[in-house]
């Protein structure tokens, strides 16, 4: 049901994420920015959602709103601005409410947990959300809807 659309993705057929990949927050963060840059936001989900599933509860919004902010991207490239832009929305609230909590980071700190750029990643969901409220689609680029998820080295 929820499986990407063969026409809007001719290489969902090819590469298929399992359903029971258990994963760790370096390898889902790789795979998952990989997938993003490559246009793939549904594969990505998936990732990120076995990330949610199987890391540690104190990691679980950073997980599920990425999770949410690439099934926006997928609703985005489907041609649902609206359905993508609030998708993006909350997605980036659950991940601000991971930056929120008390205690120790998650990997080497709660804005680069595992090499990811978390406020890249909040400014460009924020940013693309606008954008398809104020003009839809009509203006994005694909380039626009293909972001990545890790920091560039010299910062990690």
């Amino acid at each position: 049901m929820g499986r990407p659309l063969d026409r809007a993705e001719p290489e969902a057929s090819r590469a298929r994420i399992p359903d029971d990949l258990v994963i760790t927050g370096p390898d889902a963060a790789t795979l998952a920015d990989q997938l993003l840059r490559e246009g793939r936001p549904f594969h990505a989900h998936e990732v990120l959602e076995a990330a949610w599933k199987s890391g540690p509860p104190g990691e679980r919004d950073l997980w599920q709103g990425l999770a949410q902010i690439a099934v926006g991207l997928t609703h985005a490239r489907r041609g649902n601005a609206r359905g993508a832009a609030a998708l993006l929305r909350r997605g980036a609230g659950r991940v601000r409410a991971y930056q929120d909590q008390p205690g120790p980071p998650a990997g080497p700190g709660r804005d680069q947990p595992y090499g990811m750029d978390i406020p890249a990643v909040l400014a460009t969901s924020d940013n693309l959300a606008a954008r398809m409220e104020q003009h839809g689609l009509d203006d994005l680029p694909p380039a626009d809807l293909a972001p990545g998820l890790l920091a560039p080295a010299e910062n990690v």
